[in-house]
């Protein structure tokens, strides 16, 4: 009897770890996707504060070469300076944020910046997705910023390059869009036993999934030449030992 029960005990552990796996992993990847929004955010402000301080800086020094060189500039000189960098900050600090790429100049980015690229205009995809899906969209970000280091020594030609231009700069986008082009209207209405909420959803998962593949693969070259150094060294100082 007491048998039956550890075992019971055992099964409802087992699924517990489980559940709180696969929760863990989502509330992870969210919280990842929301700290790189935020860190995105900070940079474009820092930026634009140094952008600030560098204009204020160079406006204050030709003031002050002209008053010294030329004629002094008096409280209205002062006053034309001051207004001058009041309307430099604001033109700087209102400026428009950078727009993310269009599907045209998507395919065109360079391979190495194409998973950095995809990320923004994912991101800006992002308030017209599902809430199951924006989750995934912070797993495909996680993925594209894994693979971003295995882009940077391979070259346009190559076919694996071919394959991530394919899957990441073309597939992707082409089947977001295809969702956006699904009125709001009918996204949870079932078709063929799924709604298109859930296809783009699905539909994620398998590209992130791919983009984890393409990764490992992009890496088996270094993965194998640190498992040849590791028996290297066994062999020498080990056996040696």
């Amino acid at each position: 009897m007491s048998t039956e029960v550890d075992a019971q005990i055992e099964r409802a552990r087992a699924a517990m770890a489980r559940i709180s796996a696969d929760y863990g992993d989502t509330a992870r990847g969210a919280l990842r996707g929301h700290s790189r929004r935020i860190k995105r955010g900070a940079v474009t402000v820092g930026k634009r504060v140094a952008m600030i301080a560098a204009a204020n800086a160079v406006l204050l020094i030709v003031a002050a070469v002209v008053g010294a060189t030329l004629f002094p500039l008096g409280i209205f000189g002062a006053l034309a300076v001051l207004l001058m960098m009041v309307a430099v900050t604001l033109a700087i600090a209102l400026a428009p944020v950078a727009k993310a790429p269009t599907l045209p100049k998507l395919r065109e980015v360079d391979i190495k910046a194409l998973p950095a690229r995809t990320e923004r205009w994912l991101e800006a995809q992002r308030p017209a997705l599902p809430a199951p899906a924006r989750t995934m969209v912070d797993r495909i970000g996680l993925r594209l910023e894994a693979l971003t280091p295995q882009l940077a020594k391979l070259d346009e030609g190559n076919e694996h390059a071919y394959e991530v231009r394919r899957l990441i700069g073309e597939q992707l986008p082409a089947f977001v869009t295809d969702y956006e082009r699904v009125p709001p209207t009918l996204r949870t209405t079932p078709r063929n036993g799924k709604t298109p909420d859930a296809e783009l959803v699905d539909g994620l998962k398998l590209i992130e999934q791919e983009i984890g593949d393409m990764t490992a693969r992009l890496a088996q070259t270094d993965l194998d030449a640190l498992q040849t150094r590791g028996r290297f060294l066994e062999m020498k100082y080990r056996d040696e030992a």
